[in-house]
């Protein structure tokens, strides 16, 4: 079986595992990155006319999962089978800053990463000055840093902000905040099976969004790792961390980034047993496991390590959890 990788998130139960000074890669080589590089003309002329565009999809069979030898069999990727969704509306962008910050302006809602002080950002993102403060990493995924102050609004902690990623999807928020927005919305997360019809875009039995090849005639289509991971990102598509939601050209149904960018929360329980376990009838995993499923894969997905940036890749991640790479979108029936 082809050895898996961990994911590129991270626990929020595994953050005092290990002390930072335990993870030192090339440290005195590396540049601190910027998390994000605008490029002229990128960003949405507004975000706020992102606020309500949903795509109303018909529903019907698709060949959800794959069996092709660039899955990881451990996630419960497939088997491949048929399985059938209702019609339902999803969002066209994973949900932004400007629409997290208006629900939280007005409900006064606080986010668990506020709540318990801290919330995990990318290690080449931190700056000199939080990094000093910085007090543990975990194991398994050492490239996080344990950063206080570290939410929504301030993705790579106290000393930065997010008033020129007002478009960009909003990071450090858990599965729990992702419901409560949806509260307060109306609307609900994807089951894994709605996320993977709509991602696919028509398209079946694809790898991409877009197709079988990453780099259709050279050209990036979505926001993932150049380089080497995770010491040396060349952001040769653009972006360091967080891209616009609206970047790159969108798949067959209009959806925009539902590879790379940020991980995107879905309601079911997670378990590699999805395929075996749930109905081929509108499925839906509701047994609790302690994980919640994401898909779509981030910024820091590279095909030498972690390339859930597939279509039919699957990860998950405690409810609490929170990082600078997991957003999410959603639907309305």
């Amino acid at each position: 079986m082809k050895q898996q990788p961990a994911c590129c998130a991270a626990r929020r139960d595994a953050a005092n595992s290990e002390p930072v000074g335990e993870f030192q890669p090339e440290r005195t080589n590396q540049p601190q990155l910027q998390p994000h590089q605008p490029q002229p003309g990128a960003a949405s002329d507004s975000a706020g006319k992102l606020q309500e565009k949903m795509i109303a999809l018909p529903g019907g069979e698709f060949y959800m999962g794959t069996d092709t030898r660039e899955g990881f069999p451990a996630d419960g990727e497939g088997p491949v089978r048929k399985v059938r969704v209702d019609p339902f509306s999803i969002s066209a962008y994973a949900v932004t800053n400007a629409q997290f910050q208006q629900f939280v302006e007005d409900t006064g809602y606080v986010t668990e990463a506020e709540r318990f002080g801290w919330s995990y950002v990318f290690h080449l993102f931190v700056s000199e000055q939080v990094k000093q403060q910085v007090v543990s990493v975990p194991q398994a995924t050492p490239w996080w840093y344990v950063v206080k102050g570290a939410y929504w609004a301030r993705p790579e902690g106290p000393d930065s902000d997010i008033a020129d990623r007002l478009d960009h999807p909003v990071v450090h928020v858990s599965w729990n905040d992702a419901v409560a927005y949806c509260e307060w919305s109306g609307a609900r997360l994807p089951t894994e099976a709605e996320w993977e019809y709509a991602a696919r875009g028509g398209l079946e039995r694809k790898t991409y969004p877009w197709g079988d090849e990453l780099k259709p005639d050279g050209r990036h289509r979505c926001n993932i790792w150049q380089g080497k991971f995770p010491v040396k990102n060349n952001a040769s598509d653009g972006y360091a961390g967080t891209a616009p939601v609206d970047a790159y050209e969108p798949n067959g149904f209009g959806l925009y980034n539902v590879a790379g960018n940020v991980w995107e929360w879905c309601a079911d329980w997670f378990s590699p047993t999805y395929h075996q376990a749930t109905s081929a009838d509108n499925p839906r995993f509701d047994r609790e496991t302690g994980r919640r499923s994401m898909r779509g894969g981030s910024y820091l997905c590279h095909r030498s390590y972690c390339n859930r940036y597939r279509v039919a890749a699957r990860s998950s991640n405690t409810p609490d959890s929170s990082s600078g790479n997991c957003g999410f979108r959603v639907v309305r029936d």
